[in-house]
């Protein structure tokens, strides 16, 4: 089997490097940092959620979870702000370009979920709106399955992971 132009050793070293400083030193990108603000906060914000609705007064967790939905959205664009930039190295026309567009898809749709979950939320101030809360369970659902797509970037096809004579410097006995 012969690499077509653009695939192969290049290409994978090339999704090794990073575009710019902007996206983290050499084997640590910043991508994967920044993914854990809205993860965290929607997942804490579903919490909320369930909370609100187990109490006689709604109004404080009701308030905390369209506040954690906000610090999710905002943790979103700076995530998919690093996250463009590691998707620029990789090579068109390769199962990782494809398995990243598809991540970058999938992390748009949940953003654009628990935005329109925070618009629903915003309208009801002191309760929490069924609709909103299945919006927000769908949305962390879609979510996983682009962290799931995100992991093999990174763990399978080493997008943005240092090369392997790099990572023997850690099992190397001094």
């Amino acid at each position: 089997m012969s690499a077509s132009p653009g695939t192969g050793l290049p290409a994978m070293r090339s999704a090794k490097v990073p575009r710019t400083p902007l996206a983290g030193p050499y084997g640590h990108p910043f991508h994967p940092i920044a993914v854990t603000i809205p993860i965290g906060a929607w997942t804490a914000s579903i919490v909320f959620d369930v909370l609100g609705l187990a109490s006689e007064d709604a109004e404080p967790s009701a308030v905390g979870a369209r506040v954690l939905i906000v610090i999710g959205l905002i943790g979103a664009v700076v995530a998919a702000f690093w996250g463009l930039l590691d998707l620029s190295r990789i090579a068109p026309q390769t199962p990782a370009r494809r398995t990243g567009l598809i991540h970058l898809a999938l992390n748009t749709a949940a953003a654009l979920l628990f935005a329109v979950g925070a618009v629903v939320r915003f309208a009801d101030d002191d309760h929490i709106p069924g609709g909103a809360v299945v919006l927000s369970v769908i949305a962390l659902a879609v979510l996983g399955a682009s962290g799931w797509l995100g992991g093999k970037l990174s763990y399978r096809w080493g997008v943005r992971v240092a090369d392997e004579a790099t990572q023997r410097e850690g099992f190397e006995r001094s």
